[in-house]
């Protein structure tokens, strides 16, 4: 995924009630832009750090700036945009860049599935398999090389995963798919500490036949893209 124009750098002052974040500009200015973030957001908001800005030329928005990506002091670069999470996935699946989603012939976004009032992120289909319903989640939450989702507790992903489970026993294919927007994460674990529920659902889901598929990304301040599958431990 390559940013549509060139991203505005910055340096964040501070993140606050949630959406907002205070960033100064190169010219000593400060602006307040849109975080699409609702996570805790740990390790990826610190004061000081370099963080880079996308311009909208919708005259009608009421914040014209979205925070974009993040550069740590460690040098680990981080998409802080949750909603770029599923712009990556359905474009590496529809470049065969994801080998266990390879050789589906159509592709459905925001498919509504399940008993919970639903939507699944991707429905994957063709007439030679069963159907795979594909639930994104972006995962930056860092500790020691370990990514870990979630990073704060999820009542609405605890519902995902009790709808993938559903799917999966009908025999259906069901995957969780999580994206790894951070440079320093070199695996992934279900954060038990945070979110003890949703790792008990997440068990469960994968006993009930649910899979989990974890893939990092390279980040720039021109481009975002999957290039690589990550390890998973439960």
């Amino acid at each position: 995924m390559q940013f549509s124009s060139t991203l505005i750098q910055g340096t964040l002052v501070k993140r606050y009630k949630r959406f907002l974040a205070d960033v100064q500009l190169p010219d000593g200015s400060i602006v307040i832009a849109h975080c699409p973030n609702t996570g805790a957001m740990t390790g990826c908001a610190e004061p000081g750090w370099k963080v880079w800005l996308s311009e909208s030329n919708n005259p009608k928005r009421k914040l014209l700036y979205t925070w974009e990506v993040v550069l740590t002091e460690q040098q680990h670069w981080i998409g802080i945009n949750t909603h770029r999470a599923n712009v990556l996935v359905k474009e590496a699946i529809l470049e065969n860049q994801i080998t266990e989603l390879v050789g589906y012939e159509n592709l459905q976004a925001e498919v509504k599935f399940g008993e919970e009032n639903s939507r699944i992120d991707f429905l994957l289909t063709d007439p030679q398999k069963v159907d795979c319903y594909v639930e994104v989640k972006s995962v930056t939450l860092l500790d020691d090389g370990t990514g870990y989702f979630p990073d704060a507790k999820t009542l609405r992903g605890q519902k995902h995963l009790r709808e993938l489970s559903l799917i999966a026993s009908q025999g259906k294919r069901a995957v969780l798919f999580f994206c790894v927007q951070h440079s320093g994460i070199q695996s992934v674990q279900v954060a038990r500490h945070i979110d003890p529920d949703y790792a008990k659902e997440l068990k469960q889901a994968m006993l009930n036949g649910v899979q989990v598929l974890c893939y990092g990304c390279e980040i720039s301040s021109e481009k975002i893209h999957i290039n690589q599958s990550l390890r998973f431990f439960s």
